[in-house]
């Protein structure tokens, strides 16, 4: 099978949900036989890269702004796209979807899927305008492709809801490689064990500053650990005065401690000599963060939200979403208790391990792939008599 990605910034994965998830379809699609190519933009990706552990890498330019980047590379990647071959052209995200009307029109006999992440327009990076556009992108993913993937229970249950229509849930998955290196954390001043971790986007729905916060008013009392530090991955998307806010927040606090943008083996060493991962978010799809956290033994600690809840399960901790005090509560009472934090840890591994492997999603994406090839398959032959007369 011919398959082709397009809505992401592009592969290898540096930073964001959604690159990490088509990183991890693509590769496994590749090991199980099939033929896939990514659309990468050069702003993310190497142009002179042209593959990834099998997968083919197209890069095609866009207007590299806040709000053209992504819709300008897909028009470019959908243009391609209509010259080649593919069986099936999958988009990602509800920005870019709202293209995904030009191949149905100009190449019917290709397969359009798409993968509804998350509902954007509800994160504070997007002014009225925006917003409005994300919420027509919305209902153009859910009511025009020919398959729509939802990537949580309730995605599925607010898309059904709203649009009448049949979803797919194939939700994301963790790729953990446990790192038992230390060589990085040194250089923070790190000790293993010893760090309170989160890993995101500095966008405001994610609710760092709750963290922050609640971590400043734990040293005041003198209520965590001498030298327990808060270390907070990740960069800015576009929301550079809200990083500055973040670093306000936290200034003259030695114990808080920002890495930037951090991948492969960096990452790994982060997450896998943590005490425990925080997840404060007021909004989310379903965070590839936490399942990697989660499958690296950390104790999830996690705002109260729907896809929260749905992800955890019984195997972890929540706190009401956007209340610092109870944030606060729930990190002093298990700061200092390993033995509750360690069995949380193991319960979250054996989930991750039992729901959210890559290996079990690549198959069900192949399947609706597989599915929505029969069908058409079927159609033509149903009214093949009536174009030979």
């Amino acid at each position: 099978m011919k398959i082709a990605f397009i809505g992401q910034k592009g592969i290898p994965s540096l930073s964001g949900g959604v690159e990490k998830h088509v990183e991890n379809l693509a590769v496994h699609m590749v090991s199980l036989g099939h033929d896939v190519t990514v659309y990468t933009r050069p702003s993310y990706t190497d142009e002179s890269l042209k593959e990834f552990r099998g997968v083919k890498l197209v890069s095609l330019p866009s207007i590299r702004t806040k709000h053209l980047d992504a819709i300008t590379h897909t028009f470019v990647a959908t243009l391609h796209a209509l010259f080649q071959n593919y069986d099936v052209l999958h988009y990602h995200s509800i920005g870019p979807s709202v293209l995904s009307f030009i191949p149905i029109i100009f190449r019917p006999s290709m397969r359009v899927v798409a993968t509804f992440h998350s509902r954007d327009y509800m994160h504070q990076k997007w002014g009225s305008v925006a917003r409005f556009c994300l919420q027509i992108a919305e209902k153009i993913i859910c009511t025009i492709p020919e398959k729509t993937i939802v990537i949580s229970e309730t995605l599925k249950q607010y898309a059904e809801k709203k649009y009448h229509r049949s979803f797919t849930l194939v939700p994301n998955g963790a790729d953990v490689r446990l790192e038992s290196d230390t060589e990085l954390l040194n250089a923070w001043g790190l000790r293993p064990k010893r760090y309170i971790l989160s890993v995101s986007r500095l966008v405001a729905h994610k609710g760092i500053h709750y963290l922050i916060k609640a971590f400043n008013e734990l040293e005041d009392t003198n209520k965590i650990p001498n030298n327990f530090k808060l270390v907070i991955v990740g960069s800015s998307a576009y929301t550079e005065e809200y990083e500055k806010f973040l670093k306000v927040l936290a200034s003259g606090r030695s114990n808080i401690i920002f890495t930037g943008e951090q991948t492969e083996k960096a990452l790994e060493e982060l997450f896998s000599h943590a005490y425990l991962f925080v997840q404060p978010s007021e909004d989310e799809g379903l965070s590839l963060a936490l399942l990697e956290a989660m499958g690296h033994g950390l104790l999830p600690l996690v705002s109260d939200i729907p896809a929260n809840r749905e992800a955890i399960a019984h195997t972890g901790v929540f706190f009401l979403n956007k209340d610092v005090n109870s944030l606060k509560k729930e990190l002093a009472y298990f700061i200092n208790r390993p033995d509750e934090v360690t069995a949380f840890g193991k319960m979250a591994r054996e989930r991750i391990h039992t729901h959210y492997s890559w290996e079990a999603i690549a198959q069900k994406t192949l399947e609706v792939y597989e599915d929505s090839l029969h069908k058409y398959s079927n159609t033509k032959e149903h009214y093949a008599p009536y174009h030979t007369k």
